[in-house]
């Protein structure tokens, strides 16, 4: 096999994976700071691949431009969500609180399927078919422009939280609750913050990925799961671990497609995850407990 062949299909594993490590950034944010695992996170990727498609179609509305503003309607959604249906089950027992989120995941893969159909749709644009040469190695337009935005995102996020005084007071709230509380802190108001924050991270990443694959209404439970895959492979709420499991899960699907078949995909990714939880069962960057 060409080693340019390998080199090509290794880069644009790369690159895919920034964007599933953006997706599962936002699960990792969200289970850092508010302890709640969002299984409906992969569903909210899918209604925001949606959101892009409809953008497009009504308006010509690029995909990189598109994650503006429903980026900006995602926050809102999630901070909604948390405050009127989460935060009453953040002192409940934990398998209250996966029944309420696989409940949510439920009615939105329905609600998907009542409007939009089983069908699968997409957006096309002129950069998906190009690409630029470096000697024998392609960068793929789309995926490099992708790639560039869940790092931009990323960037931004880490900033927000290690510099703004709000990200300093949710990352507090994360350390000590009952702390948080005795210092005045209004700490479901910052949880309720913290998931509108991981809700526009996997918005940006929906409008990333229309790019990439089609979308179907039942895509999201696919994505829930790789997106537990990277975060405990990268380590549960460790940002960067969310951004380093992403990457190593792309290139893993990508070598797994070209040595054997597409299919032996998830095979790969689930071998990953059982190495990483016999060797350092906190993952690659988490911290032990």
């Amino acid at each position: 096999m060409a080693v340019d062949l390998v080199v090509n299909v290794a880069l644009a594993g790369v690159l895919t994976g920034l964007v599933y490590g953006l997706m599962a950034l936002g699960l990792s944010v969200i289970f850092g700071v508010v302890r709640v695992v969002n299984f409906a996170h992969g569903e909210m990727m899918t209604i925001a691949m949606y959101a892009a498609v409809g953008l497009f179609t009504a308006f010509r509305l690029d995909p990189f431009l598109a994650a503006i503003p429903v980026a900006a309607a995602f926050f809102v959604l999630g901070y909604l969500l948390q405050m009127g249906l989460i935060n009453p089950f953040i002192t409940r027992p934990e398998h209250s609180q996966f029944m309420l989120l696989v409940a949510v995941a439920i009615i939105l893969v329905n609600a998907l399927l009542m409007a939009f159909g089983p069908d699968a749709r997409n957006v096309q644009v002129d950069y998906q078919l190009e690409s630029w040469a470096l000697g024998p190695i392609l960068f793929d337009k789309a995926r490099v422009y992708a790639a560039g935005a869940a790092i931009l995102a990323s960037s931004a996020l880490f900033a927000f939280f290690r510099y703004t005084r709000t990200g300093k007071a949710i990352r507090a709230c994360a350390d000590n609750y009952l702390g948080a509380k005795v210092v005045g802190l209004d700490v479901k108001r910052y949880y309720a913050f913290t998931f509108g924050l991981g809700s526009a991270c996997v918005a940006v990443a929906g409008c990333m990925m229309i790019l990439l694959v089609d979308v179907t209404p039942t895509l999201g439970p696919s994505y829930t799961l790789l997106a537990f895959v990277i975060v405990i492979v990268g380590g549960l709420g460790s940002m960067g671990g969310a951004l380093l499991g992403g990457v190593l899960i792309g290139l893993s699907e990508a070598m797994a497609g070209l040595f054997l078949q597409p299919s032996a995909k998830s095979m790969f990714s689930f071998a990953l995850l059982i190495l990483v939880l016999l060797f350092r069962p906190q993952g690659l960057m988490g911290k032990r407990q």
